[in-house]
């Protein structure tokens, strides 16, 4: 059979499933089946490659997580490594009396080439590689596992909450919401199986220094007793091959237990760790510099090896001479890019000089620069990205984009939301912190900086990045700077909807529209219905928060009702009751029943006669008092967990929801022709005066 053949068989078993069984078996084999001399060498050379290659796999992966069967691998290799274990130790009881070679030529190499023949230094090597594997390797990489499987499980909540806040502000959407859930999941069943499987190493270990004395005292009493050899022979030849087997074994497990330190150790960035220890301990010039003058100091003392340190002392300051130079290059060219790209004279000023104002801008103080620098790692400005899309979905139209620009007026951390150029919102943020929100479930106290969160006024702390885990295991829901400028931009887009659609918008709506349905499209503007009264009915409806999704159902109730009348209150209020379906879902979504309110009919009369009269105000004192009455009513609801909903005449609605809208934000004012004939209606009770 040739190579070819043999990579096919291989690949047939990997399709069809059957290589792992097939290797467990095998491996369970060997502890049966006794080996020859020849397949020991052959099973041991590969069991130090494998471990070669797993270690290098180790230091070249980019993030723990990215060999996630490490575990298993793991546990598979222990298993294989004592498996030769007892296949080796057959061997040498069964034909140590022949000499060093009875158990192969890999175990007689390390018994007399590693250790020189000497079986006194031999053992030596053996306990202090064995104390080293077992004290310092093992049993600090069990530790690092223990501690990271408990953070990591204990921040789980925390993170979860983290993800749901993230998607809900619009910086992730609901595929990457559910993938970052997938990898915070995997992490945590990671590294609960890292903390598992390093108790395989230090059996491993433990095993090793047993099956040592085992096979030395077997094989003494083996050789002296059954074959007759003179103890010094016996002892000679069974410990050199116990000893040669021993080390056989343990280098594989300290190079196993080095990578399991490695893994765990690791941080999760998308760095192998030869990028991670060159830029951050070799790749910083006054640090090279500093040790290069102290070795060349060290190197000027009588009786000091002058030459070994004189010379590392040079290299060093050689190579942090080098980099400063570098660097230095680097500045004086961006320096010179940036004044070849200044213009060479003042141009003269022109109407293009004159550029109205963004729809929607976020002016910096300088210390946040850098979080909307894509070149320096700022993912600000994907995440503003991400909440445009976000909410160009829900809202039913195209949010313009946010225009960034630095502020020398503003604190150094400090931002404004500017809406057609007037301030509407601002707050201040640390960049090298990390905001934990209380959402009221909070275990324990964090360490922080006090301060509310600028979007919804939660009680927060800015805390160091270094206790974010701490934070979320005490209940604390942490987002970074980015994600508090992106969420309260997600905020102030939502509560301005209406000011954001404009003429040029609801064209663009229309032309969408066009490619479907062109004979509505056609027949309502400009022939029925101006534009500009097109655009009030539907910055009336944003501003009711009423999505403009189904555009085809907006257009098609205007249609029918726009050649009687033109007031856009009029056509508000009909479009309401066309998406009355749509208005209720979004309230209570699926469930059978919707809750509501209702007004006394004493307040019902009051409320009619003052709107027959012409009035378009309410008196001071009811008004007052009416909304002392619907402010108890909803937060009276909220805390039994369903949604506030007031019940009223059709004639009553637009008069009411503009006298909640911006002091009572969390009850919905509904007509009861808006309601769809297949919800049921509970009534709660109703609201006097």
């Amino acid at each position: 059979m040739n190579f070819s053949e043999i990579s096919k068989s291989i690949g047939s078993l990997r399709r069809n499933g059957l290589g792992a069984p097939i290797l467990l078996m095998v491996i369970m084999a060997m502890v049966v089946v006794p080996l020859a001399p020849f397949m020991l060498d052959l099973l041991f050379t590969f069991n130090i490659a494998l471990s070669i290659v797993i270690l290098l796999a180790v230091v070249y992966v980019m993030r723990p997580m990215e060999f996630s069967a490490f575990p298993t691998v793991l546990l598979v290799v222990t298993v294989l490594r004592l498996a030769l274990n007892v296949a080796s130790t057959r061997v040498v009881l069964l034909h140590g009396h022949e000499g060093t070679s009875a158990a192969g030529h890999v175990i007689e190499a390390f018994g007399e080439f590693v250790i020189g023949g000497h079986y006194s230094v031999g053992f030596v090597v053996f306990a202090i590689l064995t104390i080293i594997n077992f004290m310092v390797v093992t049993k600090g990489a069990e530790r690092v596992s223990e501690v990271a499987a408990r953070f990591t499980l204990d921040a789980l909540p925390g993170k979860q909450m983290a993800i749901d806040a993230d998607m809900n502000a619009g910086i992730l959407t609901r595929e990457e919401a559910t993938a970052r859930r997938n990898e915070v999941r995997e992490e945590a069943d990671f590294y609960g199986s890292m903390d598992g499987s390093s108790k395989f190493i230090r059996g491993d270990a433990m095993a090793g220094i047993l099956i040592l004395f085992i096979n030395i005292i077997g094989g003494l009493l083996i050789g002296t007793l059954e074959h007759g050899l003179p103890i010094e022979v016996a002892l000679k030849n069974y410990t050199l091959l116990t000893i040669g087997d021993g080390l056989v074994a343990q280098l594989p497990s300290l190079l196993l237990s080095t990578s399991v330190a490695i893994l765990v150790t690791r941080m999760s960035r998308s760095q192998d760790m030869g990028q991670q220890l060159i830029s951050q301990v070799f790749g910083q010039p006054r640090v090279l510099l500093i040790t290069g003058g102290l070795m060349f100091a060290v190197g000027l003392v009588p009786g000091m090896p002058n030459m070994a340190f004189l010379a590392l002392g040079i290299a060093c300051g050689g190579i942090g001479w080098l980099m400063l130079q570098r660097e230095a290059q680097k500045k004086l060219e961006a320096k010179t890019e940036a004044t070849d790209a200044a213009p060479a004279k003042p141009q003269e000023l022109s109407w293009e000089d004159v550029s109205p104002e963004d729809a929607l801008g976020l002016e910096v103080g300088y210390r946040l620069i850098p979080l909307v620098d894509a070149r320096k790692g700022g993912e600000l400005m994907s995440r503003i990205k991400g909440v445009r899309k976000k909410l160009t979905q829900e809202l039913g139209f195209l949010v313009p984009p946010v225009h960034v620009r630095d502020n020398l007026e503003l604190q150094p951390g400090a931002y404004r939301i500017t809406l057609h150029g007037v301030p509407l919102a601002s707050g201040q943020v640390y960049p090298d912190r990390e905001l934990a929100l209380n959402s009221g479930r909070v275990f324990g106290a964090v360490e922080g900086i006090p301060t509310r969160d600028p979007t919804y006024g939660l009680e927060a702390l800015w805390i160091e990045k270094s206790t974010r885990e701490h934070a979320q295991t005490q209940g604390y829901t942490v987002v970074d700077a980015g994600t508090v400028i992106a969420t309260h931009i997600s905020q102030v887009i939502k509560d301005n909807a209406p000011e954001l659609l404009g003429h040029d918008e609801a064209q663009a709506l229309l032309n969408g529209l066009a490619k479907s349905t062109p004979k509505l499209v056609e027949d309502l503007v400009p022939k029925t219905l101006a534009l500009s009264v097109f655009v009030k009915v539907l910055q009336g409806l944003l501003a009711e928060r009423i999505p403009l999704r189904n555009l085809r159902g907006i257009a098609e109730a205007l249609s029918e009702h726009a050649p009687r009348s033109q007031d856009p209150g009029a056509l508000i209020s009909v479009v309401r009751v066309a998406l009355g379906r749509q208005i209720v879902q979004e309230i209570n979504g699926m469930e059978p029943e919707l809750p509501v309110l209702t007004l006394a009919p004493q307040l019902e009369r009051v409320l009619q006669d003052s709107l027959q009269s012409g009035g378009a105000v309410l008196e001071p004192g009811l008004a007052e008092r009416m909304h002392k009455s619907l402010t108890d009513s909803v937060m009276q609801r909220e805390s039994s967990g369903e949604p506030s909903v007031l019940l009223v005449p059709s004639s009553l609605r637009p008069l009411l929801s503009k006298f909640t809208r911006q002091t009572i934000p969390g009850l919905h004012v509904l007509a009861y022709n808006e309601v769809p004939d297949s919800k049921k209606i509970r009534m709660l009770g109703a609201v006097a005066y």
